[in-house]
């Protein structure tokens, strides 16, 4: 995926509504200027069911240290086929990789596909 994050058009309200896309709130600045706080995007929780991430993908993942917490992020590097280097779009107000560490594939919740 690249920096020119579409807004969902009909195909993408779609799924969501057959349940194949999750919506997400943005509450935090660490993806700005691409995502604003209050901003809502939607996600495919299944885009890596057969395939893995790639730099580029934005993605919604589980922090690895506080579980409750669900962060969107950039991947930016991949360690090997388990291991993630995610990272903010705004470094000065983002808790990524830098902080805690490679996420591992478990902690991916799904791309981000579109803003809703």
């Amino acid at each position: 995926m690249n920096d020119d994050l579409k807004t969902g058009g009909l195909r993408e309200f779609l799924l969501w509504l057959t349940r194949r896309r999750r919506r997400f709130r943005v509450s935090g600045r660490s993806m700005t200027p691409l995502l604003e706080p209050g901003q809502e995007v939607l996600i495919n929780p299944a885009a890596y069911r057969h395939t893995l991430p790639q730099p580029g993908d934005i993605v919604v993942v589980r922090h690895p240290y506080q579980p409750h917490l669900r962060l969107i992020k950039r991947i930016t590097d991949v360690l090997d086929e388990e291991r993630y280097i995610v990272k903010g779009d705004n470094p000065l107000e983002s808790t990524d990789s830098r902080t805690f560490g490679p996420v591992g594939f478990e902690h991916i919740l799904g791309q981000v596909t579109s803003r809703f």
